[in-house]
């Protein structure tokens, strides 16, 4: 290269990067906040502003979340904040910290001007309300919940925060001692204060959508129907989870909260004395007293998920099957995997995954038993038969296996969702509605041949992994991500997943009850995609003969007792739990996803 080259090349850079926007410091209800601004190019242009780290609540322990006082001078937002304290996978100690209510923004800027008026998009982390953050596993420096890809290729703002988990989000006496659904109130302060401070961030307060997986989806079902969140989420995405699946609902906070209490050493006879003695004991231990067991177990594993929101008569003041009414001008998007419930199937069957092992009728019908006890042995017996009609032909291993796990997506994910999509297109006013099915196989190697998509599947193509880190994925993985982010901001911009930004491949029609729409993911997503009435046999089965079943068992009949593998819980040693920023490791050894 030449002088005169090297010198329009320099002065090339040197316009670029003069004529690349970035927002500097930016003013917030709590003060100053500064990101970073990451170039997307070597020659400028096209840029991302990051902000990491910025406190949005303050918590005491078991009590409602409170604005943040603010701070002096200008926050550097350049690190993630550690996660809500929560235990290890090992379950034998704790991570995280108990001054967790963070949240992290990533702004995409164009080369002129600074973005403005731009859709946001708020994302709710799954993990059984019992672990998560709001960045995610990580390998290095590589987070899940990084929202560039997002945010860049579907020019929206995207926002993920930390909420309390565990028995430190949800932990309840069912009546005012301690209410619950700390949690969910958590997810609430998020969305609230990105609707005051986003239009600094040049974002559009009246255009938020939130978005969530699993727990979060759960999550993005409940904060839609809470009175709580009127006139601040204009759309909302559930992916894999809702309002109504089984687990979403703790029906019996007190048997679980006094078990808390018996390990940690408080009385468990008045409620009111139950809850003072809780509110001063260490967080860590009773985050400690609670043990999710990962082992088979008389009942399926969700019976085992203890804390969870509930119907407090206040943040859900009802049955969430009632609270539709609420979500009438929220436009809606939601759907599952087709193989949802392997997950949970490996830990109730371990042999699904075996292939030197059998799978009997007697192990199926524990199974089916177990998550029938509500309708007791009609229930399991009528069940257990419609979902066993193929094995008179098809007797193969192969069969049955697929079977089970196709139980317990319907049971946990696929019909709780269509009665979600069913209910809110009922109720919808100037609301859409849209339903999805994500079919791209596994690709865990372990799997077995005739594996679809597993729970959480969907996570790294809509935060964009193939892009991210291509050298993990094929071109064929790369066209579901774009397809996915296309169709997701597309509806955050407008309602409608085809009418945005981003080009998609086909035309996704609204859902109605009558026409049963839904959009079949894969890696070729055509015309062909649009299918109907998805497990029309299975969704009629569950939602109208099962139903009109006579209830054989009241609530507290239904729950299994929660594991009792020791008498006391002891203070654990201090950990890491001092306020500081994540580090590179903090979070390598954690998987995608564990639980719901």
């Amino acid at each position: 290269m030449g002088r005169l080259e090297v010198l329009i090349f320099g002065l090339t850079c040197c316009l670029a990067a003069a004529c690349a926007a970035k927002l500097g410091s930016v003013y917030t209800e709590g003060g100053f906040v500064e990101g970073v601004n990451k170039k997307l190019s070597l020659l400028g242009g096209d840029s991302v502003d990051i902000f990491k780290g910025i406190p949005f609540a303050t918590a005491k322990t078991l009590e409602n979340p409170q604005r943040h006082p603010g701070w002096q001078g200008t926050l550097k937002a350049n690190s993630f904040q550690k996660r809500c304290l929560q235990a290890t996978l090992t379950q034998d100690s704790t991570y995280g910290q108990e001054d967790c209510l963070y949240l992290n923004i990533w702004v995409p800027q164009g080369r002129k001007q600074v973005s403005q008026d731009l859709p946001v998009m708020i994302w709710i982390y799954g993990g059984a309300f019992l672990m998560g953050s709001g960045h995610g596993a990580n390998f290095l420096s590589n987070y899940l919940y990084d929202g560039e890809e997002i945010a860049t290729r579907g020019n929206v703002i995207v926002v993920t925060f930390n909420y309390r988990v565990g028995p430190l989000g949800f932990l309840s006496t069912g009546d005012a001692n301690l209410p619950g659904n700390f949690g969910l109130r958590d997810q609430h302060m998020a969305i609230a204060w990105v609707k005051r401070n986003i239009a600094a961030f040049g974002g559009d307060p009246d255009n938020i959508t939130i978005f969530g997986e699993s727990a979060g989806g759960a999550s993005v079902s409940l904060q839609t129907l809470s009175p709580y969140n009127k006139g601040l989420i204009r759309r909302a995405i559930s992916q894999s989870g809702v309002a109504l699946s089984p687990w979403a609902i703790q029906e019996n906070p007190l048997l679980w909260a006094k078990k808390i209490a018996e390990k940690v050493g408080c009385p468990t006879d008045d409620t009111s004395k139950l809850a003072g003695c809780l509110k001063v004991t260490d967080p860590r231990a009773l985050t400690l007293a609670y043990r999710l067991p990962l082992k088979q177990q008389e009942y399926p594993i969700w019976y085992y998920l203890g804390f969870t929101p509930v119907v407090d008569g206040d943040f859900i003041p009802d049955d969430p099957i009632n609270l539709y009414a609420n979500a009438a001008d929220i436009d809606y998007l939601a759907g599952t995997n087709d193989m949802d419930g392997h997950l949970f199937a490996t830990i109730d069957m371990p042999a699904i995954d075996k292939s030197k092992q059998d799978i009997t009728e007697e192990d199926f019908y524990r199974l089916v038993s177990g998550s029938t006890v509500r309708k007791g042995l009609k229930g399991a017996q009528a069940t257990f038969g419609i979902y066993t009609e193929s094995w008179a032909q098809d007797p193969s291993q192969e069969n049955k296996k697929k079977t089970v796990v196709a139980f317990e997506t319907d049971a946990l994910f696929l019909i709780p969702t269509e009665m979600a999509l069913a209910q809110h297109r009922a109720h919808a006013k100037s609301a859409n509605t849209y339903s999805y099915l994500f079919s791209h196989p596994s690709r865990m190697p372990i799997y077995p041949k005739w594996m679809g998509a597993d729970h959480a599947d969907d996570l790294q193509y809509v935060f964009g992994k193939p892009f991210a880190t291509p050298l993990g994925y094929r071109a064929q993985e790369r066209s579901v991500s774009k397809a996915m982010i296309a169709y997701w901001t597309n509806f955050a911009k407008s309602g409608d997943p085809n009418m945005g930004n981003s080009q998609v491949p086909t035309h996704w029609y609204p859902y109605t009850v009558e026409n049963g729409n839904y959009l079949n993911i894969t890696k070729s997503i055509t015309s062909s995609s649009m299918k109907q009435h998805l497990r029309a046999k299975f969704l009629q089965y569950w939602a109208v003969t099962y139903e009109v079943l006579p209830t054989v068992a009241d609530e507290q009949g239904t729950l299994p007792p929660p594991e009792d593998d020791s008498e006391a819980v002891p203070v654990p040693p201090v950990d890491d739990s001092q306020a500081a920023p994540v580090s590179p490791t903090d979070e390598a050894q954690m998987p995608v996803v564990i639980g719901f």
